[in-house]
């Protein structure tokens, strides 16, 4: 499978240790078989941080880590209530511990859309029931593909950078 990461510039090596926190899945390494979808967050990093030039780094997934024992991976077929409490759990974790154990979880992205809907929902102005209402209207349902361990990377092999 060929997944697509956007960024502001050539990713020779992956390196948990720029993750982000508080991000849908935890820190780790984000990627997404939707090479426009990918394409679009080069150029919005790039815009936001001033520096680089948008990238497209693409990897290929070896499925065999599908048949791994080792490997522990969740996956969201579509916005749930699981996906929202799970995405919930990971945006309040402000540290670099992951607040699951899993080394890879494939999902919808929580754009910013749903972003607004899940901000509303932990301020109080709409109940668990009123957030799956909403979600179930946002578009463009693109997955994400997150990498959250060193034994879940070597399942991805950089082809090339765009």
């Amino acid at each position: 499978m060929i997944l697509y990461h956007g960024s502001n510039v050539e990713i020779g090596e992956i390196d948990l240790s720029l993750s982000k926190v508080g991000k849908d899945f935890g820190c780790g390494f984000y990627l997404s078989a939707d090479k426009e979808q990918a394409r679009e967050l080069a150029e919005r990093k790039t815009e936001q941080l001033g520096v680089g030039i948008p990238t497209l780094n693409v990897y290929e997934l070896g499925m065999e880590c599908m048949n791994d024992p080792d490997l522990r991976i969740l996956e969201f077929q579509s916005y749930s209530k699981e996906w929202a409490e799970f995405v919930l759990m990971n945006r309040r974790n402000r540290t670099r511990i992951q607040a699951h154990g899993y080394d890879i979880v494939i999902g919808p992205i929580a754009d910013d859309a749903v972003g607004y809907q899940i901000r509303r929902y932990v301020s109080g102005l709409i109940d668990m029931d009123k957030f799956m209402e909403e979600l179930k209207y946002m578009k463009g349902r693109t997955m994400q593909y997150f990498f959250g361990t060193e034994k879940s990377i070597r399942y991805l092999t950089k082809i090339q950078a765009l």
